[in-house]
């Protein structure tokens, strides 16, 4: 731990550091910050608003007669469509804004909620964890100026989101978006967005490591969603004030316009970044509260290996993706059965379903949930290829490089984990979607159909790690590009359909080539042709890593 000097000739500042300033120098450290994520958060923000913008507007689009809103309301009135959505209080008058906060809020609360974790554990435990903030804290900084700095800059992204969310909403001129709904609407995101910074700034706390810090702060918001959607589909809704993701949705923007649900989000999360700044005072810089386990003393023959060492480094993101696929596949598939009456008088859908073809509406609507399971094992994906950048740069690759290990296979133990561990959790995503889907609709030939539908995206994935490769190998510092792979692949393949995007958008991306089973017949061409341009980029991407050198910070 970081102490302070006992000289009598020290400077004053550091004195007043060990007497009690725990906050000194955090107000340097939110520039630093801000002037670190200068594109980052921006980019962040930005895309929240644009989605939020494209969907309220489309609905003008799709949902024009009130007839067509009726009918999604009655549509969207079953279990499975309120699990999926939002509480039932939203139906009784589905305008517009209504219409936006039932099907967006708590979609937008997990993404919102993902933003704001990762703000923490970039600024906090990923400094201990690289040495950083040792060095920062032998300086005249106090103790909690850290997580001070990351909570303020978490505030200062949720309240321009709120802000740019408020004010877009109401210059849409939209009938039922009104300006008081609008900034209710827009602040419920900051709202949520600090209980999830709050509880990043517990679980910082508790591990010494940054992806054990996230792994288990996405965990609370993925529970916060379960009991959120369970509660949303029973009865009395009770379960759903258990989760501040329920406290948001109560709120009814446009509806009642409600303000009291989120002084509860306001209250928890004051609570629980006061627990984090508490609990930061009974560790050392760079440990964790909770006590390492002791490893065993020779390491196996599998650690040994290049393969072996990095499936140890990937096995806690690779369970965690495969358990969540498996559970988001599932909860599609018990909706699988109603998925004909739920969609059968909103036109649009109807139509994107009929471009899908397929024997039925399940089938069809079964192609479309595939695309979303996709996207999310390419974020997978992308950041097990991105592994060996933050290795390089965190200065723990170029002592293995220095021994007989050659670079290729060093990044093909990581490839080759991303490669197959994407494989695995689509596996797993086909297992879930089939095994509820079958029994929803009570049709077990379903089963092998998902799982095999599933299967056909891996050669996409693989295009996916090939460009992440390429960007690694040749353009280091442009390597987080890849992430445009899985968000362009969300915005054509899934919402392309619905509002209708021209058909050479979609053949811009990988996911695009893939034959839309079950709806769809199998044609192994493009599967093929896609696994070769995987291949030629890992060796395109191999060739620039093996001519340029390494760069650490």
């Amino acid at each position: 731990m970081t102490t302070a000097t006992t000289d009598p000739e020290a400077p004053a500042s550091v004195g007043q550091v060990a007497s009690g300033n725990a906050l000194a120098g955090t107000r340097t450290l939110i520039r630093f910050a801000l002037r670190r994520d200068r594109i980052r958060l921006p980019v962040w923000v930005l895309a929240l608003l644009l989605g939020t913008l494209m969907t309220a507007n489309s609905f003008s689009t799709l949902y024009s007669d009130p007839q067509d809103r009726a009918n999604a309301a009655r549509s969207m009135g079953s279990p499975a469509g309120l699990a999926m959505s939002g509480p039932r209080h939203y139906l009784d008058d589905y305008g517009f804004g209504s219409m936006l906060s039932h099907q967006m809020l708590g979609f937008m609360a997990v993404l919102v909620g993902l933003m704001s974790v990762l703000i923490i554990t970039r600024h906090t435990r990923a400094e201990e964890e690289t040495g950083r903030a040792e060095l920062v804290r032998s300086t005249v900084v106090g103790r909690h100026a850290h997580l001070a700095a990351a909570l303020s800059v978490a505030v200062l992204a949720n309240l321009a989101l709120a802000l740019l969310l408020a004010f877009g909403l109401a210059g849409l001129g939209m009938e039922g978006i009104d300006t008081a709904g609008s900034l209710l609407y827009g602040f419920g995101h900051a709202a949520v967005g600090l209980v999830f910074a709050a509880v990043a700034a517990v679980t910082v706390q508790l591990t010494a490591h940054t992806r054990g810090a996230s792994g288990m702060a996405l965990a609370v918001v993925g529970v916060a969603y379960v009991l959120r959607a369970a509660g949303d589909s029973g009865e009395n809704g009770a379960l759903s004030w258990l989760s501040p993701i329920g406290w948001v949705q109560r709120s009814y923007p446009y509806v009642d316009n409600r303000w009291w649900p989120l002084l509860l989000c306001l209250a928890l999360a004051v609570a629980c970044a006061a627990a984090g700044f508490a609990l930061s005072t009974r560790r050392d810089v760079g440990a964790g509260l909770r006590p390492e386990k002791l490893g065993r003393p020779t390491a196996s023959d599998a650690l040994t290996t290049p393969l072996g060492f990095a499936l140890r480094l990937h096995r806690g993101m690779l369970i965690g993706f495969g358990a969540g696929l498996f559970l988001i596949g599932a909860m599609y598939g018990s909706i699988l059965g109603d998925a004909e009456d739920m969609l059968k008088d909103i036109d649009q859908i109807q139509e994107a379903l009929d471009r899908i073809g397929g024997a039925g509406v399940a089938e069809s609507f079964a192609s479309m949930v595939m695309v979303v399971l996709t996207v999310v094992a390419a974020v997978y994906v992308v950041m097990a290829a991105l592994r060996p950048r933050s290795e390089e740069t965190a200065g723990r690759a170029e002592p293995l490089l220095a021994t007989g290990l050659s670079r290729a296979r060093w990044v093909g133990g990581h490839l080759a984990v991303a490669m197959g561990g994407g494989t695995v959790v689509l596996l797993l995503a086909g297992l879930g979607f089939g095994i509820a889907g079958a029994a929803s609709t009570g049709d077990a030939g379903l089963l092998p159909d998902l799982v095999g539908a599933a299967l056909a995206y891996a050669p996409a994935l693989w295009v996916t790690v090939g460009v992440a490769v390429v960007l690694f190998g040749w353009f280091p510092r442009a390597s987080q590009a890849a992430w445009i792979v899985p968000v362009y692949a969300f915005v054509v393949g899934y919402l392309g359909q619905i509002l209708q995007f021209p058909t050479w958008m979609n053949n811009l991306s990988p996911f695009g080539h893939v034959p839309r089973l079950p709806a769809a017949d199998m044609d192994w061409t493009p599967l093929l042709l896609l696994s070769l341009v995987a291949a030629g980029l890992v060796w395109l991407g191999l060739a620039g890593f093996r001519r340029r050198d390494l760069e650490t910070k």
